[in-house]
């Protein structure tokens, strides 16, 4: 076995290896870029390496310093994570000529099956089902347009070296074929340096469901079940659960089987992923093969109470499997969010910046011991107070729940997300809150095309419906009391004038431009009993129960006998003196007075905040690349102005009216703010 190994990756996965390799007493190096200096990753290992610059092209994605780290610190593995250079050919290949050990696949599996049209016909060879398609590289539009009418629309045309969505159209008549192959080829052409296209028969209502499969240098391949990965933004996993629960028991045991001829037909060694397209009669077809770990597995270690990374470490020490496909085990149901750094009321722009305030939900299972069942676990690379840089991917944290059964998983991982909480940068957690409460993601009826069907014209507050909103009234009055009560035993209070607690309240939500809702509410205490109050809110009535200290954000509790997990806040948001609550995904803001205080703040005048239409403002933090206008210049509405890099996007400002520029008030190459002024407007 390896005495130790070095991490080519940064973030949570990085942390994740480390978290196994110290389990199994194998010393960890770390690798960072100029961003990551600070990173938790490097806390972590026990030695560190820095290799070059903030830009992954100039650090992460450079094999010669990865090597060269190794060689410094006596490592005898090397773990790539995903993503950087987990996929690369050359590398693996680079690494076992220098006699370092691969923690992956060998180097003619990975080339194998990165070239999309060469694994489909090695697909076919293995017997695995296929997409109906031509797999040859196209030559033009006209010959894409007669496969297309031959394989019978909707066709998908995608790149054959594409990924990340990139590459990849689907077209329902001869027009949109023609238009699409050409759009396909030339973005395929600027990402990937490889222009060549293929097309395939598009499957309607589909889901993304994946076969995770084992594989070890004596010829042993297991599968260990499927991950269903069909909650998806732009091709994009938002959602991971395993197992599936659209797919047969017949169904599993088919794509499982093919899994691993596939696996066996290029002499697999490693963890890896086959991943299948199902059509809504449950026919499936064989995507691609991604020969590394993935981002998603952890349902998989919950429902199997397998370690995949301390594996894939024993297989690369040449270790026979310790299991037999009989020995996988199927326990629970487990869910995967992907929390992001990215505002989902903006568009789901990048957030980056410092993290004020980073305190996940209380983890009952841990990175390093699947032995632990049904539980919350958080794989994550940062830490409060660290920074989220804007040249990585926008990954905060993996929220990993395993319950019982789906319903219980789900239960589990709505209160785990009202408990983590995230200042300092906006996150994906709202928008992961409304999917979890969407009726057809609860019934199991979605696939790949959910999240564009129901969320296709951006995600708003009115998207996330609180299915009892006077609860969120009901605990800013019972929070409100508990405040008051504290202020009324603080001594020195002058006669005659001390705090009073009272039991008469109105609860006041602050809405859009002034438009507030007024709630009588009462709150009395239940028969004396510490922390606990009954609240009256119309014909309502409360009983809440909480031993929360007043100041900390989250806030658990009972509410008439069920558990709850709420956030509340004071002195943030539209009014300083205002409470924040946040429950269930849904935030209210909320003032609360007596009767006559309330009378009172009704004649106060609304102020309406500055226009800022003559303002072209940072719609995120990010590296402003081009100002693409000059002062006096005429611009049109829907006219480019500029272009913003973060988190590996380029992000273009586009004039919302006609006007004519005035000043152009940041400059190329500078690093801008949330609401930074770029340019300004006669």
């Amino acid at each position: 076995m390896f005495t130790k190994i070095l991490i080519a990756n940064r973030g949570e996965i990085a942390c994740r290896v480390i978290a196994t390799a110290k389990k199994m007493g194998i010393q960890t190096v770390a690798v960072y870029s100029d961003a990551d200096k600070e990173a938790r990753h490097v806390k972590l290992a026990d030695e560190a390496v820095h290799i070059g610059a903030a830009p992954s092209r100039e650090s992460y994605l450079l094999a010669d310093k990865i090597i060269a780290a190794c060689k410094q610190t006596g490592a005898q593995a090397v773990h790539p994570g995903y993503g950087f250079l987990s996929e690369n050919e050359a590398f693996a290949k680079r690494c076992e000529d220098e006699g370092i050990a691969f923690i992956g696949p060998k180097a003619h599996s990975i080339a194998a099956m990165g070239d999309k049209i060469a694994s489909k016909k090695l697909a076919l060879e293995a017997k695995v089902n296929t997409i109906p398609g031509y797999n040859d590289a196209i030559a033009g539009p006209e010959q894409a347009v007669e496969i297309a009418k031959g394989i019978g629309y909707p066709v998908m045309i995608k790149a054959s070296a594409g990924g990340g969505g990139k590459g990849l159209r689907v077209a329902f008549n001869d027009k949109e074929a023609f238009e699409g192959f050409a759009s396909c080829q030339n973005e395929a052409r600027n990402s990937f340096g490889d222009d060549r296209i293929f097309i395939e028969k598009f499957v309607q209502e589909p889901r993304h469901i994946e076969i995770q499969v084992l594989g070890d240098s004596h010829g042993n391949v297991i599968y260990l079940n499927e991950r269903e990965c069909s909650i998806q933004r732009r091709h994009q996993k938002v959602i991971e659960e395993a197992p599936s629960p659209f797919i047969s028991e017949a169904t599993r045991k088919a794509m499982g089987e093919q899994a691993v001829q596939l696996a066996k037909a290029v002499k697999y060694q490693s963890a890896g992923t086959v991943e299948f397209v199902v059509g809504k009669d449950q026919d499936f077809y064989f995507l691609e093969m991604n020969t590394r770990l993935q981002v998603e597995h952890p349902v998989t270690e919950c429902i199997t109470g397998l370690d995949l990374v301390e594996l894939m470490i024993r297989v690369a020490a040449g270790e026979k499997l310790p299991l037999t496909q009989a020995d996988v085990k199927r326990d629970g149901w487990a869910i995967e969010c992907r929390i992001n750094a990215e505002d989902p009321f903006r568009n789901f722009l990048p957030s980056t910046g410092r993290l004020v305030r980073f305190a996940p939900p209380e983890e009952s299972m841990f990175q390093s011991d699947t032995s632990k069942k049904h539980g919350v676990r958080v794989d994550t690379g940062v830490y409060e107070g660290g920074e989220i840089p804007m040249y990585y991917d926008s990954m905060i944290a993996k929220l990993i729940v395993h319950g019982t059964d789906r319903n219980d998983a789900i239960a589990k991982m709505r209160a785990a997300l009202n408990g983590f909480v995230i200042r300092g940068i906006s996150s994906n957690i709202p928008f992961q809150a409304a999917l979890l409460a969407h009726p057809k993601f609860v019934t199991g009826q979605f696939n790949t095309g959910f999240i564009a069907e129901h969320y296709g014209k951006g995600f708003s507050a009115e998207d996330v419906p609180h299915d009892d909103p006077d609860f969120l009234v009901a605990l800013a009055a019972y929070m409100n009391r508990r405040y008051r009560a504290r202020a009324s035993g603080i001594s020195g209070q002058l006669a005659g004038h001390e705090v009073k607690v009272g039991e008469q309240f109105v609860v006041v939500t602050l809405g859009h431009e002034g438009q507030n809702t007024h709630t009588a509410v009462t709150v009395s205490d239940f028969e004396d009993k510490s922390g606990s109050s009954v609240v009256q809110v119309s014909a309502k009535s409360y009983q809440i129960n909480s031993t929360a200290t007043l100041g900390q954000i989250r806030v658990q509790g009972s509410c008439n006998g069920q558990g709850f997990t709420a956030q509340v806040e004071r002195g943030v948001g539209k009014n300083p003196l205002a409470l924040r609550i946040a429950h269930n995904g849904t935030q209210i803001e909320a003032m609360v007075f007596s009767p006559l205080g309330a009378q009172l703040h009704q004649l106060m005048p609304y102020k309406a905040p500055p226009d800022l239409s003559k303002f072209l403002l940072s719609p995120m933090p990010g590296l402003l690349v081009d100002v693409a206008v000059q002062p006096g210049q005429k611009v049109q509405a829907g006219e480019k102005l500029a272009v913003i890099e973060a988190m590996k996007m380029e992000n273009i400002l586009f004039a919302a009216q006609d006007g004519v520029v005035g000043k152009i008030v940041a400059g190329k190459g500078e690093s801008l703010a949330v609401d930074q002024v770029i340019l300004e407007f006669q």
